[in-house]
């Protein structure tokens, strides 16, 4: 057992009302249930049961939120399994989309998936003694105080990896800044995207002596997944006309986004821009702005892509690996609205991962440095409004400026595989030795 850590007047509240919450975590459980955002099938995981077989071995636990989060880890797992034979993996995410990601992704035989349990300490508990983790790595800043102190209680060593504190997360969390302080102080390691998430630690009070800063993980992540026999017909469909992107797009860019396509078929009318609305919920309104720039057939309702169409609208989910493929130039959205509050940006690297160059707007706050090194690069574009982004989607369709981008992305990227083997490193330190 390891020394009871500091703990924070509001942790220590946090953990006592733990002790008796598990009712309503349940309760929550069933509401996500009926809006869809839990599988029935796995709520006995959630609560601490049903779990898959544990392997014989050591077990590395490693444990992201979500679908990005969780994709960006894939290299890692890979790299764990390439270099320890004798290890079995423990991946838990929170979301159930995550885990349909990863089941259209495919895990490695010794990498199981597993929901995490909720937050209070009988299910924490009996994850802990059913899977005996010899390390536990949590990526990114998804802390759950049970989860951690109890953890850190049974002398598992513990990373935090991938992890960005923004300015936004940072004044988020300045009101429990004692709480997040204690509980960034359970791990052996904390290993960070950017030299801003150092100052902004040291802002809450946390211990940078165990921090260091390597890079986002992200820029290392697997290509997005792609289904063949539906790349190969959406290939067919489209032909040899110029094919742009609009990924990740919030609601407020679908104006600037259908100007531009109209300025760029003013030149080119046989383009096709595929548009793939952030959240589909929204593809109504998107469906209706777009139209000003021409007829949309919305793959929703299962319309197909003809020789005349002008704007295909992807409203669905899981299928950036298509887009990204499809469109040798992407405008990742979450970028152009400068309105308030201003959009902060989208992960780049998935389009750079597929060969797709980048495009964005000026607002990237969430990827400010990584946007930074990009077009200090050439590597991606910065696009002010809509007449700059048209623009740089004519631009690009010069091969050789296509190429010159793609080669620029594709030295960073490799650059950054440094990243990977760092991190691999520092949570190979923590296992136990090979028999």
């Amino acid at each position: 057992m390891a020394a009871p850590p500091r703990l924070s007047p509001v942790l220590r509240l946090y953990l006592g009302l733990a002790r008796v919450a598990l009712p309503i975590w349940k309760t929550l459980l069933k509401r996500r249930v009926a809006r869809g955002k839990e599988d029935p099938a796995r709520l006995g995981e959630r609560l601490g049961s049903a779990f898959a077989a544990r392997p014989p071995g050591p077990v590395l636990w490693l444990h992201a939120l979500s679908v990005g989060e969780s994709l960006a880890l894939l290299p890692l797992v890979d790299r764990a399994l390439s270099d320890r034979p004798d290890l079995a993996i423990v991946l838990t995410t929170s979301t159930r989309t995550s885990a349909e990601a990863l089941s259209r992704v495919g895990l490695p035989t010794r990498c199981i998936h597993q929901m995490l349990p909720v937050d209070a300490p009988v299910p924490v508990g009996r994850f802990l003694d059913h899977w005996r983790p010899s390390v536990a790595v949590v990526s990114e800043l998804d802390l759950w105080p049970v989860m951690l102190t109890r953890t850190h209680r049974r002398g598992i060593p513990m990373l935090l990896i991938n992890c960005r504190l923004s300015e936004k997360n940072l004044r988020k969390r300045r009101l429990a800044a004692a709480a997040y302080r204690d509980l960034v102080g359970l791990f052996d390691e904390v290993l960070l995207q950017d030299e801003n998430s150092l100052d902004h630690f040291s802002d809450l009070g946390a211990d940078t002596g165990k921090m260091r800063v390597l890079g986002a993980l992200k820029a290392a992540a697997r290509p997005l997944p792609a289904d063949p026999v539906m790349l190969s017909a959406l290939r067919a469909a489209i032909g040899d006309r110029p094919v742009w992107l609009a990924a990740s797009t919030h609601e407020s860019e679908d104006k600037g986004i259908a100007a531009a396509h109209r300025s760029i078929l003013a030149h080119r009318p046989d383009t096709l821009l595929i548009a793939a609305p952030r959240h589909p919920s929204t593809a109504g309104e998107t469906e209706r702005i777009l139209s000003g720039a021409g007829r949309v057939a919305r793959r929703s309702r299962g319309e197909a892509i003809d020789g005349t169409v002008p704007v295909y609208l992807a409203d669905t989910m899981g299928e950036m690996g298509l887009w990204y493929r499809l469109a040798p130039v992407s405008f990742v959205a979450h970028s152009l609205d400068t309105g308030v509050p201003p959009l902060r940006g989208k992960n780049p690297y998935e389009a750079i991962a597929l060969g797709s160059v980048v495009l964005h707007g000026p607002c990237v706050i969430d990827f400010s440095e990584t946007y930074a090194e990009l077009d200090a690069a050439g590597a991606a574009v910065l696009v002010e409004g809509p007449e700059a982004l048209a623009g740089a989607v004519l631009s690009a369709a010069d091969p050789a400026i296509l190429k010159t981008r793609r080669d620029a992305a594709r030295a960073i990227v490799y650059a950054k595989n440094d990243i990977l083997e760092s991190t691999w490193q520092a949570i190979a330190t923590h296992l136990p030795d090979r028999d």
